[in-house]
């Protein structure tokens, strides 16, 4: 998924050999949504040599969930956001919160799985102590922007400050401008992380969207440096 995954395991006693299992779904998912790969499902979606019918059960589920994202973002999230077909957006959160769904089962009930500085998180950190999430700066390297603190939630950051001008508005085809990072905290990560890539690319419009949705919380960073929130 061109970033690096990391497992924080804190739950005393745990068999760490599922960690292979969580490798192999991460692999897997990579496989058949990687539009780096020619021969991943989505690519051969993309080109015309695969039909949706004849796609895995989860392919299928990721594009039906892209369309419901795009009606429930009035159209800010897209799997189409670049004019071809990339569900990247939903992707990487839902295979985080894979790979932490396999760790609950396999008897984890304190853990951080770590993509690429998205995070879902289960349990305590410690006894009585909450997992702290660091959001880098986006306009100050080496800096943090804030520390995210709680228990079993989940947080997605999307700007342009690691991978430059990657998110664009779905309607313009343009990257937006007024804002430097959306910072998005709730308790799956699959719709953190959708979520924040469509506040971002709502720009100026991402603050009453935000304010709006129920059971999340935001930090947002502005262009210009200034900062605001939400759900605190």
């Amino acid at each position: 998924m061109g970033t690096v995954f990391s497992f924080d395991v804190r739950t005393p006693g745990f068999d760490t050999t599922v960690l292979d299992d969580a490798v192999d779904i991460l692999q897997d998912i990579d496989a058949r949504f990687s539009t780096f790969r020619d021969d991943s499902e989505v690519s051969r979606l993309a080109a015309g040599t695969l039909r949706i019918s004849e796609c895995s059960e989860d392919v299928q589920w990721v594009l039906r969930r892209c369309a419901e994202l795009t009606a429930e973002t009035d159209g800010y999230f897209s799997a189409y956001a670049g004019g071809a077909l990339d569900p990247s957006g939903l992707v990487k959160g839902w295979a985080i919160e894979q790979a932490s769904d396999l760790l609950c089962m396999a008897g984890s009930t304190s853990h951080c799985v770590n993509g690429g500085g998205d995070v879902q998180c289960v349990g305590w950190a410690g006894p009585d102590t909450p997992w702290r999430v660091g959001v880098s700066h986006p306009l100050r390297r080496g800096e943090l922007a804030t520390v995210v603190t709680g228990t079993d939630l989940a947080v997605a950051t999307s700007g342009s400050a690691e991978r430059g001008a990657h998110v664009v508005d779905p309607h313009t085809r343009r990257a937006p401008g007024a804002l430097a990072s959306v910072t998005l905290i709730g308790r799956h990560l699959s719709d953190v992380d959708a979520y924040a890539t469509a506040a971002f690319a709502m720009d100026d419009a991402a603050r009453g969207w935000l304010e709006s949705l129920d059971g999340f919380r935001a930090f947002v960073v502005q262009a210009d440096g200034a900062t605001w929130s939400t759900g605190f």
